[in-house]
């Protein structure tokens, strides 16, 4: 008789596709956001895709066409997430602030500081 144990690990990585601007047209000013108090934590799963931003943060868009920035660490740079980045999301499927990491293709890695809700001034 022999005896086996196989443990199963799994391993859940979402890439984040990054969205590309709309063209700008001479007619239309450029939309401005101003930042107010964000949750603390957010499902992977509803995140529809990101947007570069130059003040060391991703602005993310949500399902619901709502905008959220994720303020990162200081020591991360925009172009090193510029081709896309990897979430990957705790077991309770969200990603929170002060916990987890936006992950670079080039394995670099950029800690959450925080979440603010994004609304066009007027």
């Amino acid at each position: 008789m022999q005896v086996a144990q196989i443990s199963i690990h799994q391993r859940v990585i979402i890439r984040v596709p990054r969205m590309s601007r709309a063209p700008a047209r001479t007619f239309s000013p450029p939309r401005e956001w101003k930042e107010h108090k964000g949750p603390k934590c957010i499902a992977v799963a509803e995140i529809a895709g990101a947007m570069l931003n130059k003040e060391g943060a991703v602005d993310l868009v949500m399902d619901d066409t709502t905008r959220l920035r994720a303020r990162l660490d200081g020591d991360c740079r925009p172009l090193d997430y510029y081709s896309g980045f990897y979430l990957r999301p705790g077991p309770d499927g969200l990603i929170c602030k002060d916990r987890d990491a936006i992950r670079m293709r080039s394995g670099a890695r950029c800690e959450i500081d925080g979440f603010k809700s994004l609304r066009l001034k007027k």
